[in-house]
This record gives C-alpha cells, sequence and structure tokens, in this order.
C-alpha cells in the first residue's frame, strides 16, 4: 500500500476544497487557492447530464442562472452548506479537479474538505463518497470555523480561546475553538442566499417588482450594509413589474436595503450572543482580550464588524481576504497532515 501510494502520489497533487454553497475554492499544497468558482452546474432538465460536454460547470453555469430555456436547468448542488444532489455534485467536485490538474487520467489526490460544523453523520458521509467517486484515493474532513481560523492566522491549536464566525453562502458558523476542537458552537442556516431573498422580498412588497437572486446580489454587494453609512449609497435595480408584467427599473438606497437586511443580520448576531453564552469563563475571558474574526463571503457585507461590535461589546476584526480563509486553512493543513491530524476526521479506506 505505502509503495502504490507514492506512485499515485508522482501523478497526483493533493487538495484542499472549500465545498460552499456559492462557491467552491481549491487550494494546492505551497500554490495557496488556485480556483474559484460558483458552485453552480447546468444540466438537461429531468436528467444528470452536464451540458457542454460536462464543462458547463462554475462560472459558465451561474451566468446561465435565470436566462435558460425551458429544456435546461441551472442548478446549484449545495444547499445550506450541505449536498442536496448527490450525483450532480461528485461531476462539479471531478470537474473541478481534473480543471485544477489539467487532465483526465493518472491523478488520485488526497482531498481535505471543509464542511459546516453542525451537519449530521449522513450528511458527512455523502461528503466522503461524492469525494471518492470523483476521484480521491482520501478524503479527509475539516470543520469550517477551524479551516477559517487557521486561514485566519488563529492559534487554534493552543490552549486559549479563538471565536470565529464564518458567515459563507448557505451557513453561518460561529465557534470558539481551543486545543484544535471546538468547544461551543452555534450553525445557522442565515447566511448570504438568506441576505439575498431578504432583498427579493423587500422589492416585492414596497415596489411590486420581481428580480431574480443575481440581481439581488449584486444589490447586496453594491449598497448593502449592516450599519449605518457615512456616506449613503445608490443603485439602479431592475427586473419585472408584478401588475403589468413588464421589465422595470427602481432607484433604491443604501438605507432601505440594510433595513431589509435587518433580520438576517439579527439572526447572525443571536447566534453569536447564543455561542458566547455557552463558553467556559476562562476561555471567555481570552476572547474577552483577543476579540472575534469574521470570515466568509458575509464578513464582507458593510459595517457587519461595526454591528457585531455594537451588540456584543467585544473587538471584532474582519480576516484578510475573508472569502479564501476557508480554503487557506485547508492548504496549511495539507502542509502537514500529519502534524493537523488532530483537526481532521476522515474516511476509512484508501485507494
Amino acid at each position: 500500500m505505502y509503495i502504490l501510494d507514492r506512485l499515485l502520489s508522482l501523478f497526483s497533487v493533493d487538495m484542499g476544497i472549500d465545498l460552499g454553497t456559492a462557491n467552491t475554492l481549491v487550494c494546492l499544497r505551497g500554490k495557496g487557492v488556485v480556483l474559484s468558482e460558483p458552485s453552480v452546474v447546468a444540466v438537461r432538465k429531468g436528467t444528470n447530464k452536464v451540458l457542454l460536454n460536462g464543462n458547463a460547470v462554475g462560472q459558465m453555469a451561474k451566468d446561465m442562472l435565470g436566462r435558460t430555456p425551458g429544456s435546461i436547468e441551472a442548478i446549484r448542488p449545495m444547499k445550506n452548506g450541505v449536498i442536496a444532489n448527490f450525483d450532480i455534485t461528485e461531476k462539479m467536485l471531478r470537474y473541478f479537479i481534473n480543471k485544477v490538474h489539467n487532465r483526465r487520467w493518472g491523478y488520485r489526490p488526497r482531498l481535505v474538505i471543509a464542511v459546516p460544523h453542525g451537519i449530521t453523520d449522513v450528511e458527512r458521509r455523502a461528503v466522503y463518497a461524492s469525494a471518492e467517486r470523483a476521484g480521491a484515493r482520501k478524503v479527509y474532513l475539516i470543520d469550517e470555523p477551524k479551516a477559517a481560523g487557521i486561514g485566519a492566522g488563529m492559534p487554534v491549536t493552543e490552549p486559549t480561546g479563538n471565536m470565529v464566525v464564518d458567515i459563507g453562502g448557505g451557513t453561518t458558523e460561529v465557534a470558539v475553538i481551543s486545543l484544535g476542537g471546538v468547544v461551543t458552537s452555534q450553525s445557522l442556516r442565515v447566511a448570504g442566499d438568506k441576505m439575498d431573498e431578504a432583498i427579493i422580498q423587500h422589492m416585492k412588497r414596497t415596489y411590486n417588482m420581481d428580480i431574480g437572486p443575481r440581481m439581488a446580489e449584486d444589490t447586496k454587494i453594491k449598497i448593502g450594509s449592516a450599519f449605518p453609512l457615512d456616506e449613503e449609497l445608490t443603485l439602479e435595480a431592475k427586473g419585472r413589474d408584478f401588475i403589468t408584467g413588464l421589465p422595470r427599473r427602481e432607484i433604491i438606497s443604501s438605507e432601505e436595503v440594510r433595513e431589509a437586511l435587518r433580520e438576517p443580520v439579527s439572526s447572525i448576531i443571536e447566534a453569536i450572543r447564543l455561542c458566547l453564552e455557552q463558553t467556559p469563563p476562562e476561555l471567555a475571558a481570552d476572547i474577552f482580550d483577543r476579540g472575534m474574526v469574521l470570515t466568509g463571503g458575509g464578513a464582507l457585507l458593510r459595517g457587519i464588524d461595526k454591528a457585531v461590535a455594537r451588540e456584543t461589546g467585544l473587538r471584532v476584526v474582519i480576516a484578510d481576504d475573508p472569502l479564501t480563509c476557508v480554503a487557506r486553512g485547508t492548504g496549511v493543513v495539507l502542509d502537514d497532515l500529519s502534524r493537523m491530524s488532530g483537526v481532521l476526521e476522515s474516511s476509512d479506506t484508501e485507494y
């Protein structure tokens, strides 16, 4: 087995994967993040056949969202941080592995995959199975908060309290980590997607206007905020009038988008408060001194750090390049799998 493993290593490059609801990122040992693509696949409706010879994956597929004819469907196989479509997830993983290796034969990489801390054993087994069927010879899982903390440069393996809030596309993971383990945590399925949905509902209620998920996401990125801005912003939103059915546009402000986002942001802050309430006193003292770190795409929402700091009274820091923290954390683990084995789970078999 050792000789076989050495031979396979000559053809393969081990990978760390942040398998997210909105985006999938791949990190290679010694090279950092080499791929970041939307977790979207375009298939022929009613089948699992991926279009364009299996290449309608990632950004190409996302560009089709909301714009496909009846015979084509652009889907997101991950929902709320877990696998919603097993076969499509396998094909998406295989596509990304092929793209990074730039060949379709001779690769059997070891994978370190980040998953939400709150997923069930069944959901974890689905990740193992999808990755193995996609071509991995060994699969390790790491909880997203641990990977995010490692990627943000936090000393998660030391006996000190490290608080991480990872706001992704489908889930928000709040965790206090010490000695490589999660001491207290809250996992809620409120994150970037719920923010987009809140903006869509606001446009329906206020303007009788239907906008798509891409327009909602664009609105969130360009003028969304969780805290009053020094200079408020405006944006031209485009969609369809509910009454006439005709295309329409409307100028909206950052103040009204902030009000629309109040509920999902409040849910995230409440999860942080609950996690702090469950934290042992010694670790709570560490967090009081060190503060907490925000990671994930949701950390880029304007003023989210100020809103959390106002409600908790703690110092809040946004990690450098928060979008890639989880992926970079898997890369750090790959650099020394033996030393970091304490933060990992692994499948039983190796091929």
